[in-house]
């Protein structure tokens, strides 16, 4: 049997679906009764076999020399990285068949937009808006209403369209903000992405603006079912993402050499575990409580 590179373990980046898992516990909100055995499997899909396999191949096509989200020194890519992505992206394919056509459907459109943002020959985050789209869409989303049909017991006779716009607007606050560090390496690829087009500072007011859209219309929704209270709670736990994310945004204001990986990354950390306890807190008393 083959052994794993280091490599290769180190760009399938495990602890980067930890940045993404929000949006799972975000969708679970939605739901009244759980499949418990579909939830648990999805899980494993998305943040063991897919996320991976989409960092990886990313990695493959990118041949990164410089840090990336969650590494500091990537290490050079083999060809067991795509064959161990592939690999992964069919398991999880087949094992979302498994759970149901649609939920199936969704993982493969997942990793065709996944291939096509990457892959060389169409390479879709080049282009700052169509990038920015594929992904907020994709991993926003696409990746709620996946959730959503996987966990609800009872049949799905409409979506939370609410829910969907949130995730896709958390997504599109978080995505550009792990971007800030890398213009000068997007350039010399040939990428431009919609950091690059905002600038540094651009990118903060950008992403501040959108999860400002994204609590605005939380506090809609959750005020439409008379639980501003589970509002407040989930606004209790930004409190400590917020105080760093406006501490950050001093610090790049005197020096735009602050927006680096280091503070990046421990932004990407606070936000990430406070955000993952939010909605995992509010899921328990909705659920177990």
């Amino acid at each position: 049997m083959p052994v794993l590179k280091r490599s290769t373990i180190q760009l399938l980046r495990f602890p980067f679906s930890f940045f993404l898992m929000p949006v799972f516990w975000f969708a679970l909100l939605f739901v009244d009764r759980v499949q418990w055995h579909h939830t648990i499997l999805l899980f494993f899909i998305i943040h063991v076999l897919m996320y991976p396999a989409s960092n990886a191949y990313n990695s493959y096509m990118d041949n990164d020399t410089e840090s990336i989200g969650g590494i500091t020194q990537p290490l050079p890519p083999t060809k067991q990285l795509y064959y161990v992505a592939l690999v992964m992206d069919i398991l999880a394919f087949l094992l979302a068949m498994w759970i149901g056509i649609w939920v199936g459907c969704c993982i493969l459109v997942y990793i065709i937009f996944s291939r096509l943002y990457s892959y060389r020959g169409v390479r879709l985050k080049k282009y700052p808006v169509v990038g920015f789209l594929t992904v907020i869409l994709n991993q926003g989303g696409l990746i709620f209403l996946t959730v959503y049909l996987t966990a609800s017991v009872q049949p799905v006779v409409s979506v939370p369209v609410m829910g969907i716009c949130i995730a896709i607007l958390f997504i599109g606050g978080f995505y550009p903000i792990t971007q800030v560090y890398q213009h000068a390496a997007d350039k010399a690829d040939g990428v431009t992405t919609l950091s690059v087009v905002l600038g540094i500072k651009g990118t903060f007011l950008f992403c501040m603006a959108m999860y400002a859209l994204a609590f605005l219309c939380m506090w809609y929704y959750f005020t439409s079912i008379f639980a501003i209270h589970t509002f407040i709670m989930i606004q209790l736990f930004f409190v400590p993402v917020l105080i760093y994310f406006f501490y950050w945004i001093q610090l790049v204001w005197k020096n735009v050499q602050n927006a680096n990986f280091k503070q990046t990354m421990r932004m990407n950390w606070i936000a990430a575990t406070f955000t993952n306890m939010a909605f995992i807190f509010v899921f328990i008393q909705q659920h177990i409580g």
